[in-house]
């Protein structure tokens, strides 16, 4: 597997085309740190760390779902940069998903945030994933 990031994202996202629950996914710091802002952020339920066959263990992903009508919390998770080609952006250039609706995912020297929070630091960086 060469990009982990991507992997994340398409468990997740077939995870809710087949309705499911909980997505068990390989655990590593980058993808607690993506767990964590996705929880925050209102698009999962909860996540947890679970010792497995790895070092690092198995991150398990709670999905979240509208309860009348069933339609997850997450429409769509787009990878931007990927190991081939990467995007990185400046504070002042920074991607705004669906006008402020969706958030980005951005990769700076403070650690993971979202496009807001880079903002608020006045901090620029790689910017991972837009997700709403």
């Amino acid at each position: 597997m060469t990009d982990p990031i991507a992997d994340l994202l398409t468990r997740i996202r077939n995870a809710i085309m087949a309705g499911h629950k909980i997505v068990e996914i390989p655990a590593s710091n980058l993808k607690k740190e993506i767990a964590r802002i996705l929880y925050e952020k209102g698009y999962i339920l909860s996540y947890k760390v679970v010792e497995g066959d790895g070092k690092q263990g198995i991150l398990k992903i709670a999905l979240k779902y509208n309860p009348k009508s069933k339609k997850p919390a997450i429409n769509n998770l787009q990878r931007v940069s990927k190991p081939g080609l990467r995007h990185y952006t400046s504070v002042d250039e920074m991607p705004r998903v669906l006008n402020g609706l969706g958030i980005a995912i951005i990769s700076t020297s403070k650690g993971l945030m979202t496009d807001k929070e880079a903002r608020k630091e006045g901090v620029g960086g790689e910017v991972l994933c837009y997700v709403y």
